[in-house]
């Protein structure tokens, strides 16, 4: 079982990413600069492609890499991740544990934990996927390729729709009949040392581009969407709910 790290990155001059990063297997680095250039070469017995092209937005940067992957397992990633030593080992074992998971998500270690933190294993459904991000799951590449299940180029940092390109991504998975798993394993730690590239705080943009979510998501409950949204989370908006909802749904 070959495990295999695409990751997406920005502006990088040199490969000193891998080392930063500590890959311990074959990856793919999407590095979104400002030239076209194709590199492949062994870096630690690993088989590494660097895919520096002229061009922005997240999505499109993890599409890029997913379809040359060539891995069995692949795990999605940003460049501000420093994956542990036993990375692969804990997605091989975890893939051999859940043989039916097409998805795992994993837990990241973050200095002020910001994420849900998984617990426990369990199965993620259409009730609860919202709440994991791209740069925490490992996928079969074949059950992706075979489902054509891509990112949504129009959602994330780089295009219109700010974020929401990794929700979209999962929620495909769940109606193509993937099978989506979540361990308590940590898999690697954020390193928080870059100010994101498309959260500028929960401003009316914020709110509007949810909304276009929760549409891309499901056009029958779209509105129902936002509701549940505004009314759990007003007290991190600092808002109160009808205020979001309206501003979710104008």
């Amino acid at each position: 079982m070959n495990t295999q790290v695409l990751i997406a990155a920005m502006n990088q001059n040199d490969h000193s990413l891998l080392e930063k990063m500590n890959i311990q297997s074959d990856a793919i680095i999407g590095n979104q600069t400002n030239y076209n250039k194709i590199e492949k070469f062994i870096y630690n017995g690993h088989s590494i492609t660097y895919l520096n092209f002229d061009e922005r937005g997240v999505g499109l940067n993890r599409n890029n890499s997913l379809m040359r992957a060539n891995g069995d397992i692949c795990l999605f990633a940003d460049d501000d991740m420093v994956y542990v030593d036993d990375y692969v080992e804990k997605v091989k074992k975890s893939f051999e544990k859940f043989p039916k998971a097409d998805i795992i998500v994993f837990n990241l270690k973050e200095k002020k934990p910001s994420r849900y933190i998984i617990k426990r294993p369990m199965r993620i459904g259409r009730l609860n996927y919202l709440r994991f991000g791209a740069a925490r799951i490992a996928v079969k590449n074949s059950s992706i390729k075979y489902n054509t299940i891509y990112f949504n180029q129009c959602f994330g940092g780089g295009t219109e729709h700010c974020h929401g390109e990794d929700n979209i991504f999962l929620c495909e998975c769940l109606k193509k009949g993937l099978k989506i798993y979540a361990v308590p394993l940590y898999i690697a730690e954020l390193t928080e040392e870059r100010e994101s590239t498309w959260n500028k705080g929960y401003d009316n943009k914020y709110f509007r581009d949810q909304g276009y979510l929760y549409k891309k998501i499901s056009r029958k409950f779209w509105r129902l969407l936002c509701l549940q949204d505004a009314m759990r989370h007003q007290k991190l908006y600092d808002l109160h709910w009808i205020s979001i909802y309206k501003k979710m749904t104008r």
